[in-house]
């Protein structure tokens, strides 16, 4: 690893200490209320999008384990141990969230509690997301070659956190936060707000790989761009089911487009892009 690619691992390390924030800690008052005011259809619909995130934040977990499994620099190893800390607060908050406000909120409508685990918030699209992401990041315990490497970055920190995710983060932010004219989930976005950074400390650091992996021909701009591409169909597909039906937000194809801006703008932040420039966004 170059001084320079330590500094800037060392520098997302004390961004992720510096930057803590407590996933117990975020008042869900207001967002109990409006749960159990706002649209039967709309409340269906957000269900399943908190389930999605937060069966998304456990994979992640799960899936970054082989990349702590293969890093050896220190400054890695440090940045990776806070990285994983960050996808497991992330799955506590979507967690409670639900215990504590959804549920909440579904039995005072009435409506029999679901649990977030169950198989109708999830499509096939969304399943084939998480198996491809989960498939390329074990095959660095098989061989970590710098073609796995960068497929596992491709897949983990550009796709599912720098493309999927903050399209989701949109959608949410975008319809519930407080300048918007949808109802309010003040607990919601606070929630969102932390994550999104952590995620952008993610992000960065995977961007950074790729971009080294890149620079000293160790694989192909094309094995990146297909990588990212062959994602494309299954997350369009998620995305597009989560555009707003009866809410004041982006709908599907607001979102679809949204999500194919945010693919070329990662690849256009790597080197060989018409756009190169420094991936992180913390």
């Amino acid at each position: 690893m170059s001084p320079e690619a330590r500094e800037t691992t060392e520098r997302y390390f004390r961004q992720a200490v510096e930057r803590h924030w407590d996933p117990y800690a975020i008042d869900l008052t207001a967002d109990r209320e409006t749960l159990t005011d706002i649209s039967r259809s709309a409340f269906t619909q957000l269900r399943a999008t908190l389930a999605m995130f937060g069966a998304g934040e456990e994979h992640v977990t799960e899936d970054l384990v082989p990349v702590a499994a293969v890093v050896d620099d220190d400054s890695d190893q440090r940045f990776v141990a806070s990285h994983l800390y960050d996808e497991a607060k992330h799955a506590a908050f979507f967690e409670r969230y639900w215990n504590d406000a959804v549920r909440p909120a579904a039995e005072a409508r009435g409506l029999e509690p679901t649990a977030p685990t169950a198989d109708r918030w999830f499509t096939d699209s969304y399943e084939d997301v998480f198996d491809r992401t989960e498939t390329a990041m074990n095959r660095l315990l098989e061989a970590d070659t710098p073609a796995n490497r960068a497929r596992a970055y491709c897949h983990y920190h550009l796709t599912v956190e720098g493309v999927f995710g903050q399209t989701g983060f949109h959608a949410v932010e975008s319809t519930f936060g407080p300048e918007t004219d949808g109802p309010s989930l003040p607990g919601l976005v606070e929630g969102f707000s932390g994550i999104r950074r952590d995620e952008g400390r993610h992000v960065g650091y995977g961007m950074d790989r790729i971009a080294a992996l890149l620079e000293r021909g160790a694989v192909e701009r094309s094995l990146v761009e297909e990588t990212v591409m062959g994602l494309a169909e299954p997350v369009d597909a998620v995305v597009e089911r989560m555009g707003w039906h009866r809410l004041p937000g982006p709908d599907s194809d607001d979102l679809v487009a949204f999500v194919a801006q945010q693919r070329r703008n990662r690849l256009q932040q790597l080197p060989g892009g018409a756009a190169a420039g420094p991936a992180a966004e913390d």
